[in-house]
């Protein structure tokens, strides 16, 4: 066996690049990098891929007819993210750019004479095989009103886009993981290079056997582990022997000549004999092949990334894995209509409302769930905002329920008959029994104590098994009384609590 080598890039950022490129990155080198985003290194976009990718993934679809976005329109778009609103902020120039890749952008264009707006999105977030995925190192960029430069270690683009960052650190200095965070946190200072992480949606520090990650300006306290979750020990032993397997697997020849074409001859012949051994998987390598497939990828930014009052926040593992098993299990409607609820059990102050905005966005996008009626019932006001950015991308309304009942929606209930003026009131009713009586796929947001009122006054049911009912802090305040008359109201809807109050067994009927 070869003598282990402790210096950066042969232990820790050689392994990420290989590991990476065998799981779909295409490697560009430093030089082919600088000379996709035109040869200027204040300049973070591949512009050359991401012009190309604009015009595959898009196309007009109008009068049973497809058309491709005008070249006018392909440089719109270009020009849109990268005229960033610098000047509003950091991090409002971040969630700007989330917005942009998540919604798309809109663009006038004639077609069959009929001028139109059509949105174009600069990410295919349903089919992943149709976006392009590129990894380069050494990815120097201009620091603000400076001529020196940062050189972040690895970069991932996806069609041109740099979304991830990473840095590296050799496991032999001290506290590795710890001098990785910190360079990634001076790199986002006002002084650093925040051109590069103002389009960042993850930002990850690998030391071999210690591995983080986080998202845009995460302080150090909060950076957190990924650990992959299982059902089984066999589905745990076919995971590790896929991360084994990519881990092993030698690069083909033009990858590997793209690679070292520039490296030292002694880092070439190191890397030949780690390809003759089995290496052992070590905690980055299992970060980075949770966290960096593709498909995982796409999820994780498009479904799980938030902004919660100014702070950009991602998904814990916990969360990630909570809301998923969560989904799984109540998409399946019952023999009797319903389907099934539980608890979701998080400790004091470590996301539930987030972790319920997470599912409530699943849910309302999920294919098998068609008509979806979602209730969001909390107690904190400020959600409210927080609830609406994210359902945009789903393009899915948010209502906010302003008063607990309506005499006017009572009539209705009961069959009696309303006048023009009682129409009228009811039409602009934003009452909870008013918005759970349209047609629309509303999400709707009420406080609990108007919720517990609406229930109160309903005199009928409501019986679709579409009703979801998502409480924040559901704990001993649904028991009783208030929880049959909750059920009678909604008998076959589904359930979920989320609560911070540890769950003992004589307690379970949250």
């Amino acid at each position: 066996m070869s003598t282990p080598s402790f210096k950066e890039d042969h232990i820790s950022q050689l392994p990420a690049l290989k590991l990476l490129m065998n799981m779909g990155w295409k490697y560009l080198s430093p030089e082919q990098a600088l000379g996709a985003r035109g040869g200027r290194t204040s300049n973070v976009l591949l512009e050359s891929i991401l012009k190309e990718q604009l015009q595959n993934i898009n196309s007009i679809e109008y009068k049973r007819k497809e058309f491709q976005f005008s070249e006018l329109n392909i440089n719109n778009a270009i020009l849109s993210i990268r005229d960033l609103p610098v000047q509003d902020g950091f991090m409002a120039s971040n969630k700007a750019f989330y917005e942009l890749i998540t919604l798309g952008r809109s663009f006038e264009q004639t077609v069959l004479g009929d001028k139109k707006s059509f949105t174009l999105q600069y990410v295919d977030w349903h089919k992943p095989e149709n976006n392009t995925y590129h990894v380069t190192e050494e990815f120097s960029v201009l620091r603000s009103g400076s001529n020196e430069h940062y050189r972040p270690d690895i970069v991932l683009f996806i069609n041109g886009i740099p979304v991830v960052v990473i840095e590296c650190k050799s496991p032999k200095i001290k506290d590795p993981l710890d001098k990785a965070i910190e360079q990634q946190l001076r790199n986002q200072q006002e002084d650093g290079i925040r051109p590069l992480y103002q389009y960042s949606n993850m930002v990850i520090a690998l030391a071999t056997n210690a591995a983080s990650y986080a998202t845009t300006a995460t302080g150090k306290e909060f950076w957190g582990i990924w650990k992959e979750l299982f059902k089984t020990k066999a589905e745990e032993t076919a995971w590790l022997t896929e991360v084994q397997e990519l881990k092993d697997r030698p690069l083909p020849n033009d990858e590997r000549t793209v690679l070292f074409k520039e490296r030292y001859h002694n880092v070439w012949t190191y890397f030949q004999n780690l390809e003759k051994e089995q290496q052992a998987v070590t905690t980055q390598d299992k970060l980075l092949f949770s966290l960096c497939q593709p498909s995982r990828m796409l999820d994780l930014f498009f479904n799980f990334i938030i902004y919660d009052d100014g702070i950009k926040k991602i998904t814990r593992y916990q969360q990630f894995f909570a809301v998923h098993n969560t989904l799984q299990k109540i998409a399946k409607v019952n023999p009797d209509g319903g389907r099934k609820g539980g608890v979701i059990w998080h400790t004091q102050g470590s996301g539930k409302s987030i972790t319920m905005v997470m599912l409530a966005q699943l849910i309302a996008t999920h294919q098998d769930i068609k008509n979806p009626k979602i209730i969001l019932v909390t107690d904190r006001i400020d959600l409210d905002d927080q609830i609406t950015d994210t359902f945009k991308k789903c393009q899915i309304p948010v209502e906010n329920a302003e008063k607990g009942s309506s005499k006017e929606i009572i009539k209705k209930l009961k069959g009696e008959r309303l006048s023009d003026e009682e129409m009228k009131r009811l039409n602009n009713d934003k009452s909870l029994l008013a918005l759970l009586s349209g047609t629309s796929d509303t999400v709707i947001t009420t406080l609990i104590h108007k919720f517990e009122a609406a229930v109160n006054a309903s005199v009928a049911a409501f019986d679709s098994s579409e009703i979801f009912v998502l409480v924040d802090e559901g704990h001993r305040s649904q028991y009783g009384t208030f929880n049959i008359k909750m059920q009678k109201m909604f008998p076959n809807a589904c359930f979920i609590a989320f609560t911070g109050t540890p769950l003992m067994k004589k307690e379970k009927s949250t």
